[in-house]
């Protein structure tokens, strides 16, 4: 299996990141996909993706929550990181009209600008989308079909927009979330109507720790070694069996990123 949304990059791992590597090797967790979210943190996570060669790789783009910290729609340091053979996808991007951390309108142009960007380096994108569903679909149209691959990545919407996502050839992340029970209900039920060549799996950890986890972790912190817990309720919702939704979701993943097996 490959978890494809990593932050590592999260100060929660300051203290251990080359013992949560070992764990998610320990854990058959195959390779690890970086998030960059901002410049500065595109710049660590690839950094970390060359500590470990061939095992991790990175992102490199703004998250909505940074878009207020552009200035230069060129994206020239994206641009930069992207040269290197490490970086697998630009992103994370996209828009969160949740939170509203950066103006609504920046999120847009900031999202356009990574889509055009993606498009001129043909790099798949790794995409967040949170209460923006009809504005994300929006700018990402006109996109869509000069882009090689796009994953939105953490996915936690309704059917219809997981269909709306679907019927524009995009990869669906899926986490922990499907593994709360109370929020996770829907996409569980959901879920089985992912094609096993569009279903790709994620801890996106630090964050969402899944909420079954036996015996429960001490610390609430989500990490890659918890990938194959996820995988397990995965398969289990979609009625597959663990070994075959594990040796789907980890062709998927490598066929998306250009992975070769190590």
């Amino acid at each position: 299996m490959i978890d494809i949304g990593v932050n590592l990059t999260n100060s929660r791992f300051d203290k251990d990141r080359e013992a949560v590597i070992a764990r998610a090797q320990q854990a058959g967790v195959k390779a690890l996909i970086l998030t960059g979210t901002s410049e500065e943190e595109s710049q660590q996570a690839l950094a970390m993706a060359h500590q470990w060669p061939g095992y991790c790789f990175s992102t490199a783009g703004v998250h909505p929550h940074d878009a207020k910290s552009v200035s230069d729609f060129s994206l020239p340091a994206i641009r930069e990181l992207a040269s290197d053979p490490a970086v697998v996808a630009i992103g994370e991007c996209g828009l969160d009209f949740n939170r509203d951390f950066s103006p609504r309108p920046q999120q847009e142009a900031v999202f356009e600008a990574q889509l055009a960007l993606a498009a001129a380096l043909q790099k798949p994108v790794f995409m967040h989308c949170r209460d923006a569903h009809e504005r994300f679909l929006a700018i990402l149209k006109p996109w869509r079909d000069k882009l090689p691959a796009a994953v939105l990545h953490c996915f936690t919407g309704s059917e219809q927009e997981l269909k709306d996502c679907l019927a524009l050839d995009l990869h669906i992340g899926i986490t922990g979330w499907i593994c709360d029970e109370r929020r996770g209900t829907e996409l569980r039920d959901i879920v089985r109507h992912i094609p096993d060549d569009r279903l790709m799996i994620e801890t996106d950890c630090p964050y969402l720790l899944p909420r079954d986890l036996r015996p429960k972790p001490k610390s609430s912190r989500n990490e890659p070694a918890y990938l194959p817990h996820i995988a397990q309720a995965v398969a289990a919702c979609r009625q597959q069996s663990p070994a075959d939704l594990r040796a789907a979701v980890s062709a998927t993943s490598r066929a998306f990123f250009q992975i070769e097996p190590a």
